[in-house]
C-alpha cells in the first residue's frame, strides 16, 4: 500500500533542494522563457532540452575505483530517471537540482562531435580508450532526436580511436553498423546496465528505461554480431535486487555477455534524501528495512566515500553480495574474458596522416 501518490513515469518524487545555492537566493531559469513561447506550464512533467556548449568533451577521471581513465557526455541529466544515479548531483553544478530537475532538464551539447574531432587532433594526444556515459547514458532518450552518439562513433571510427560504452538503452543497436567496424579492430566495448529480472522492479527503479526483455535481446545481438558485452549488475540493492545476483548472471551469460561487474548502492550527496523519500513512497512497508541494510554496508551511513571501499561496501551484508558475485563469475564466465581496446591503430592513423602535411 502507497503512503502517497506516486508521480508516474519518473524516479525522483520531488524537487529537491541545490545545495549550492541559499535558500534565499533567486535562480535565472531561462527554460521559463522557452516554457511560456511553447504554450507549456514550467512545472508540468514534460522534459526540456536546453543546448550548452562547453569548451572541451573529453574529461580525465581522477577516481581511481572506476576502471575508466578518459570520459565524455554529450548529455547531462538523465531521462531515464534512475533513482539510485550517482550523476543526480552533478547537476547541481549546472544550477538544477538533483531530484526531478535531473530527469526534466537534459542539457544538449550539441557541439561534442566538433569537439572530440579537435582534440583526437592534438599531437599530445596519446590512444586510451575514452568513455562515452562516464556520467550520464549516451543512449538515453533525447540521442533518438539529436544523434549525437552516434557522430561521435563516426569520429572514433575515422581516428581508429578505442572508445567504450555504458548503457541502458536498446537504442544502441541503431548504431550496429558502425558498432561492427569499429569492433573489427578491437575498437569497441558495450557495457550494459541490468539491475533486475523483474519488471515490476524495473518500471519503479528505472521508470523510463528499456525492458529487461530487451536490454538481453540486446545483449544478444550484439554478442552475435561480435561486439563484446559486459553487463553491470549495478547497483546491487540489498533486499530489492540482492537476491537476483545468480539468476540475473544466468541470464546474461546465456544472452552471451564476457563478464560482469557490479557496485553495491551508495546515496551520496543529495541522492540519499532522493532515494529515501522514493523508497517510502513507492515501497513505504520495506523503506526501513532497505534503508539499515545499505547503512549496514557502509558503516552506518548511506554512503561510503573512500576509493576501494564506496563501490564494495563492507560489513557481513556487503560480504555476502560481493562472495555471490564471485560465485557467479565462476559459475557462468568461467572461461570468458573481456577483450582488451586497440590503442595501436590511432597512433598509425594520426602519423600517417600528419606526414601528408
Amino acid at each position: 500500500m502507497q503512503s502517497k501518490p506516486v508521480l508516474k513515469g519518473r524516479g525522483a518524487q520531488a524537487k529537491a533542494h541545490n545545495r549550492f545555492f541559499e535558500l534565499s537566493h533567486e535562480m535565472r531559469d531561462d527554460f521559463l522563457e522557452y516554457c511560456k513561447k511553447e504554450g507549456e506550464l514550467a512545472d508540468s512533467n514534460t522534459t526540456q532540452y536546453l543546448n550548452v556548449f562547453p569548451k572541451t568533451i573529453v574529461n580525465k577521471v581522477a577516481s581511481p575505483d572506476v576502471g575508466m581513465a578518459y570520459s565524455m557526455n554529450m548529455y547531462q541529466g538523465c531521462e531515464h530517471g534512475c533513482i539510485y544515479c550517482y550523476a543526480r548531483n552533478s547537476h547541481e553544478f549546472w544550477g538544477f537540482g538533483a531530484g526531478l530537475d535531473f530527469e526534466r532538464r537534459i542539457l544538449v551539447k550539441k557541439d561534442a562531435p566538433a569537439l572530440l574531432d579537435k582534440h583526437l587532433k592534438k599531437k599530445s594526444w596519446k590512444a586510451q580508450p575514452i568513455v562515452m556515459s562516464g556520467n550520464t547514458d549516451c543512449y538515453q532518450p533525447a540521442e533518438k532526436q539529436f544523434e549525437l552518439t552516434r557522430r561521435c562513433l563516426e569520429v572514433f571510427l575515422k581516428y581508429k580511436h578505442p572508445v567504450g560504452i555504458i548503457t541502458k538503452n536498446a537504442l544502441i543497436l541503431r548504431d550496429l553498423d558502425l558498432l561492427k567496424q569499429l569492433a573489427a579492430d578491437h575498437l569497441v566495448g558495450v557495457n550494459i546496465s541490468i539491475t533486475s529480472l523483474s519488471e515490476d522492479t524495473r518500471r519503479i527503479l528505472e521508470p523510463r528505461t528499456a525492458t529487461i526483455k530487451r536490454r538481453l535481446q540486446t545483449v544478444r545481438e550484439l554478442s552475435d554480431h561480435g561486439i563484446p558485452v559486459n553487463v553491470m549488475l549495478a547497483p546491487i540493492i540489498p533486499s530489492i535486487n540482492s537476491h537476483e545476483i545468480l539468476p540475473m548472471a544466468k541470464a546474461v551469460s546465456e544472452a552471451g555477455a564476457t563478464g560482469i561487474s557490479h557496485t553495491i548502492v551508495r546515496l551520496n550527496g543529495a541522492i540519499g534524501e532522493i532515494f529515501t523519500e522514493w523508497l517510502k513512497t513507492t515501497m513505504p512497508n520495506s523503506a526501513d528495512k532497505v534503508l539499515h541494510q545499505i547503512k549496514n554496508c557502509h558503516g552506518g551511513t548511506l554512503n561510503e566515500s573512500q576509493f576501494g571501499k564506496r563501490m564494495r561496501g563492507e560489513g557481513q551484508i556487503a560480504k555476502q553480495i560481493n562472495d555471490l558475485v564471485k560465485l557467479a563469475r565462476r559459475k557462468y564466465f568461467k572461461d570468458r574474458t573481456k577483450p582488451k581496446l586497440n590503442c595501436e591503430l590511432y597512433e598509425v592513423y594520426r602519423d600517417g596522416q600528419m606526414k601528408l602535411f
